[in-house]
C-alpha cells in the first residue's frame, strides 16, 4: 500500500512539473521478474524439492531407526547441507538471490558392507548433474550427539559426508551378523561352512553373501542392464593373444580337478561334463552348443565357460 501510495505522489509531481524539456533523460522502469513466492527467504526450500523417486525402506540396525524422520545440518561457506537419514541428502545455497540453488544430493538406496560391518550409506538418484545423477556417501562415526560433521565433493556430483552419532560408540554396533534375522544368520553359516569345506570358491561366496544381504533388505539387486554395461556387453570371457586363452584354459581345468577330488572326498556325485580338446576349441571356427551340467557345490564356477 506504502509503495502504491509513493508512486501515485511521484507522477503527481510529474505531471505539475509539465513536459520533459528536450534534453532531460527519460526514466526507464524495470521490474523484477515475478517467481510467484519461490524466493521467498520464509518459504521452506524443500517444498521446491522434487525427487525422482521414493526412499529405499528403513534397513540395517534396529538401534539406528530411531534416527529416520529427523534431518541434521551443516552450513560451509554458502551452503546449508542436511542429512535425513533413510531419506535423503539436500543441498540449499543461503543467499537471497532469486535463482538461488536447491537441490537433492542423493536419496536413500542401500549400505555399503565389508567384513561384517555396515560401512556407509549410500545416498543415490539426486538431481542430474550432466550425463549422472547425483549421489552421496555416508559414512558414521562415533560422537558425543548427532551431528552432520563433515561435507566435501571428492570427484564431481559425488559427495562424502561425516555423520557422527553416539549410536555407533559400541564396537559392535554396527555389525551385520546380529542383525539379520535368525533364517539369515542360519544361511549364513552354512555359506561359512561350505567355504571351508572347499564345497563353494570364494568367488561363489562372495556372490552367497551377495543374494543374503540383499534378501535382508540392506543392498540392492543388480539389475541387468547395469551388469551388461559393466561387462561392455558382451557375453563369456575374451583373450587378447592365443597364450592367454590357453593359460586360462589350464587354470580352469586344474580348478575343476581340484574340485572333483573334493567332491569325492564327500562323497558328493556329480556328471562328468562332455570334454573338448585344446586343439579342438581352438580351431573350430563356429560355436557348437554342448549341454553340461554345473558342478554341484561349486556356485562360483560355471560349467559353461570351458
Amino acid at each position: 500500500m506504502a509503495a502504491r501510495l509513493a508512486r501515485f505522489l511521484l507522477l503527481v509531481r510529474l505531471a505539475a512539473r509539465g513536459p520533459a524539456s528536450a534534453g532531460a533523460a527519460k526514466m526507464k522502469v524495470v521490474e523484477e521478474p515475478n517467481t510467484f513466492g519461490l524466493n521467498n527467504p520464509f518459504l521452506p526450500q524443500t517444498s521446491r524439492l522434487q525427487p525422482k523417486r521414493d526412499p529405499s525402506p528403513v534397513s540395517g540396525p534396529a538401534h539406528l531407526f530411531r534416527l529416520s524422520g529427523k534431518c541434521f545440518s551443516l552450513v560451509e561457506s554458502m551452503y546449508k547441507y542436511e542429512f535425513c537419514p533413510f531419506h535423503n541428502v539436500t543441498q540449499h545455497e543461503q543467499t537471497f538471490r532469486w535463482n538461488a540453488y536447491s537441490g537433492i544430493l542423493g536419496i536413500w538406496h542401500e549400505w555399503e558392507i565389508a567384513n561384517n560391518t555396515f560401512k556407509a550409506m549410500w545416498m543415490k538418484d539426486g538431481d542430474s548433474c550432466r550425463s549422472r545423477s547425483r549421489q552421496s556417501k555416508v559414512e558414521l562415526t562415533c560422537g558425543k550427539s548427532n551431528r552432520l560433521a563433515r561435507v566435501s565433493e571428492p570427484s564431481t556430483c559425488v559427495y562424502a559426508l561425516t555423520f557422527e552419532t553416539p549410536l555407533v560408540c559400541h564396537p559392535h554396533s554396527l555389525l551385520v551378523y546380529p542383525a539379520l534375522p535368525t533364517a539369515l544368520q542360519q544361511r549364513w553359516d552354512q555359506v561359512e561352512q561350505n567355504l571351508a569345506d572347499e564345497l563353494i570358491t570364494s568367488q561363489g561366496y562372495e556372490k552367497l553373501l551377495r543374494a543374503l544381504f540383499e534378501d535382508a533388505g540392506y543392498l540392492k539387486a543388480l539389475e541387468e542392464n547395469d551388469s551388461a554395461q559393466q561387462e561392455g556387453g558382451t557375453q563369456g570371457l575374451e583373450f587378447e593373444t592365443l597364450e592367454s586363452c590357453n593359460k586360462a584354459h589350464k587354470e580352469l581345468s586344474k580348478e575343476i580337478k581340484r574340485l572333483k577330488s573334493v567332491l569325492t572326498q564327500h562323497g558328493i556325485s556329480y556328471t562328468k561334463p562332455a570334454e573338448t580338446s585344446s586343439s579342438e576349441h581352438l580351431g573350430s571356427k563356429t560355436p557348437t552348443h554342448r549341454t553340461t551340467e554345473q558342478l554341484r557345490g561349486d556356485l562360483g564356477l560355471r560349467g559353461d565357460t570351458l
